[in-house]
């Protein structure tokens, strides 16, 4: 039970794909109520994951995914975090 729930596929919040965790980013509302980008994956609070691509982003934005899936406000800093990521990912 135990392996099955590590490799458990997580969910682009933007696109609604499965993918492994490894290849989404994790976005996380911490106990205190702080939203941040958890690049590690393993921050304590209620987390959503998108992939890292500009569309599932703008998705995300326009849906408003992220907030709804935290259940508190997003502000657009975030996705302008999550924007220069993808930028310097693409840079690579």
């Amino acid at each position: 039970m135990a392996d099955e729930k590590r490799r458990r596929p997580r969910t682009c919040i933007g696109c609604l794909s499965e993918s492994p965790k490894k290849t989404l980013i994790r976005i996380v509302r911490s106990p205190d109520g702080i939203v941040t980008i958890d690049r590690t994956g393993k921050k304590p609070g209620r987390g959503a994951y998108l992939c890292l691509d500009m569309e599932c982003i703008e998705k995300a934005r326009k849906k408003n995914s992220l907030a709804r899936a935290l259940r508190c406000t997003v502000d657009n800093s975030i996705y302008d975090e999550l924007i220069a990521i993808v930028e310097g990912e693409q840079g690579r």
